[in-house]
C-alpha cells in the first residue's frame, strides 16, 4: 500500500482510505463519496506530570478530543492505539487514570472509538485493571468497508513478545482472507527492529511480519516511538504516528532515550 502521507494519507489505490496521525490542518472536505478515513491517536498517557516536558499535561488529552470533534467531516472511527495513561505501580491510581481517560475519550463525537492498551496500560500487571474497564481480549479483527483490520497485542506480555497463542490466533485469522485483501495491522510497539536498545521492537515481531507477507495489500501503523516514521519490510509498509503528550529526541541524537523540554517558543513541536 503505497500513499501520501500528509492531509490525507491513501492507501493501496483504495480510494481515500485514510489515516489521520497528527491534527494540525487535516481535513476530511472533499473525500470522495464512499471512501472513508479513520484517526490514530497514540501515547496520550494521562497522568504524565512533569511541567518541564509539558506543562499543560491536564490539557492535552481535552485538548486533542476538541479538534477531532471541531472536524467538519467525522472519521469514521478514531482508534487509541496505547499508552492511554502514565504508568504507576498502584493499582488503584492505574484503574482512576484509564476510568478517567474513558471518561474524556467518551466526548468525542464519533461513536465508533477502538481503544489498545500500551505497555503503560498494562504490563505491569499483564492488563488486569485495563481489562475491567476496556476490552478482556486484547487482540481481535474487524472489517471495515472492504478493508480487514487486525488488532495485535505486544505489550501485556512484559517479555514484549506476541506470543504463541496469539501468532497462532493471526494465522487462522490471515487464513480466511482473500489473498489480495487489504489489510491493516495496529499494535502499539513496532513489529520490526527499529531499536531494540530503546525497547522500539518486539522480540517475536519478524514472525508476524512472515505469516503477513503472502498478503500484497498490508499497511502496520503503531505508535511506542513518539515520532512519525516509515518503514518497509519487502511490501509491507510500517508508520508510526507522534504522540500528544511529549516527543522524545530522534533516535541516534542522545544514548539513551531522552524527552524534549518543553519549548515556550513552540509548545506542540513534535506532538501529534
Amino acid at each position: 500500500m503505497d500513499f501520501d502521507r500528509r492531509d490525507f494519507l491513501r492507501m493501496g489505490g483504495m480510494g481515500g482510505v485514510v489515516f489521520v496521525s497528527g491534527l494540525a490542518g487535516c481535513t476530511a472536505t472533499g473525500a470522495p463519496a464512499g471512501d472513508f478515513y479513520f484517526i490514530q491517536l497514540t501515547d496520550i498517557h494521562w497522568g504524565f506530570n512533569n511541567p518541564n516536558v509539558n506543562p499543560q499535561g491536564e490539557e492535552t488529552l481535552p485538548r486533542v478530543i476538541a479538534a477531532v470533534n471541531a472536524l467538519e467531516v467525522q472519521p469514521d472511527f478514531v482508534v487509541f492505539t496505547g499508552d492511554l495513561t502514565q504508568t504507576t505501580d498502584d493499582l488503584k491510581v492505574r484503574r482512576a487514570r484509564l476510568a478517567s481517560f474513558r471518561e474524556h475519550a467518551s466526548k468525542l463525537k464519533v461513536r465508533d472509538v477502538r481503544y489498545m492498551p500500551g505497555e503503560h496500560d498494562a504490563a505491569l500487571d499483564r492488563g488486569e485493571v485495563y481489562a475491567e474497564l476496556f476490552e478482556p481480549r486484547f487482540h481481535a479483527s474487524f472489517d471495515h468497508k472492504g478493508v480487514h483490520f487486525i488488532v495485535l497485542d505486544n505489550v501485556s506480555d512484559p517479555r514484549v513478545f506476541l506470543g504463541d497463542a496469539q501468532l497462532a490466533w493471526l494465522r487462522s485469522d490471515l487464513a480466511a482472507l482473500d489473498k489480495n485483501q487489504r489489510v491493516i495491522v495496529l499494535v502499539h510497539r513496532p513489529l520490526f527492529n527499529l531499536a531494540p536498545d530503546w525497547d522500539w521492537a518486539t522480540k517475536d515481531g519478524a514472525k508476524a511480519i512472515e505469516l503477513l507477507m503472502p498478503y500484497p495489500n498490508v499497511t502496520v501503523f503503531y505508535g511506542h516511538i513518539y515520532h512519525e516514521h516509515h518503514h518497509r519490510t519487502g511490501h509491507i509498509e510500517h508508520h508510526a504516528a507522534m504522540s500528544t503528550m511529549f516527543p522524545l529526541a530522534p533516535l541516534g541524537s542522545v544514548e539513551k532515550k531522552t524527552q524534549v523540554r518543553w519549548d515556550v517558543a513552540a509548545p506542540f513541536r513534535g506532538l501529534g
